[in-house]
């Protein structure tokens, strides 16, 4: 969460499709199955890709721009027919297929118009029907969920994050635009890799401090992420809590360990519908 070089990769390369374990869910890449099925957290995710393109080369990022909204579409587009009732035929809904797009990013569309997401999706699907028994049955029941409704949903999630934001007539239901991202990722700048070694001081405090039933890594990790991300004029920072959980491969993260940890290493508080947290007491000195 602290590396977003590394982040980036995740959203562009493919995993290795396998499970070692029921536990293991390395099959999911940097996502988990609760969040593709209600499109959680793909707001960094979208902004990390942008600021990937965006600061790829030595000019302007503002020259940059149209390049990273053409890899924002290759990576969500989908091979599906256009809109029969779109309002106008300029209207950016009628279409989801970016496939044009893959001689200038053939890491993330192919010919035929199946960006990324759709195909690790797709592989995800495969690899549990092939291998039910070595994934947990709450796997096998949303990857069916995926099957049956992702491709659909997903198109509906592309087509209004293609209209302006301040269009007439736009249901607000889904309010990512790839214009705000873009703009997010503009303020943003360049991708880095923030993370760093801990005081051996702080580390045994935060061991100290973590109640049993939660992994040390996620003290460390709610450590780091509030030290780089804190604004000098803010005391809380925005806790993107189903991004931590596909970090750590599971749910479990938002659902137990946060409650654990509050009041204990952190200090959470939700504003506006955000979860925004700062850093306890933690008597270092």
């Amino acid at each position: 969460m602290v590396n977003e070089i590394e982040e980036f990769r995740a959203y562009t390369e493919f995993p290795v499709y396998k499970a070692d374990s029921k536990k293991d869910v390395s099959y999911m890449g940097r996502f988990t199955l609760p969040m593709l099925l209600d499109f959680s957290g793909f707001r960094r995710i979208l902004t990390i890709l942008a600021r990937g393109h965006l600061f790829q080369n030595n000019g302007s990022a503002y020259d940059q721009i149209e390049t990273a909204r053409r890899a924002l579409l290759a990576w969500c587009s989908l091979s599906v027919e256009k809109m029969k009732k779109a309002p106008d035929q300029n209207d950016p809904r009628r279409r989801t297929d970016y496939g044009e797009y893959a001689d200038e990013f053939p890491e993330l569309v192919t010919p035929d118009g199946e960006g990324w997401l759709i195909r690790h999706v797709n592989n995800i699907v495969a690899f549990v029907e092939a291998n039910p028994d070595a994934v947990r049955k709450e796997a096998v029941e949303k990857a069916q969920a995926l099957k049956e409704g992702f491709r659909e949903q997903w198109a509906k999630k592309l087509r209004h994050m293609l209209v302006p934001p301040f269009a007439p007539n736009t249901k607000g239901a889904w309010i990512l635009h790839f214009d705000d991202i873009l703009a997010d990722a503009l303020v943003l700048g360049p991708l880095k890799n923030k993370d760093f070694e801990l005081r051996d001081n702080v580390l045994q405090r935060l061991t100290e401090l973590t109640p049993k039933g939660v992994p040390v890594e996620a003290s460390v990790m709610l450590y780091k992420y509030y030290a780089v991300n804190k604004e000098d004029d803010q005391e809380y920072v925005v806790l993107p809590q189903q991004n931590f959980n596909a970090y750590f491969g599971s749910t479990t993260f938002s659902q137990k360990w946060v409650a654990a940890l509050n009041g204990k290493v952190i200090k959470k508080k939700s504003s506006e519908g955000v979860c925004k947290y700062r850093l306890h007491d933690l008597g270092e000195n």
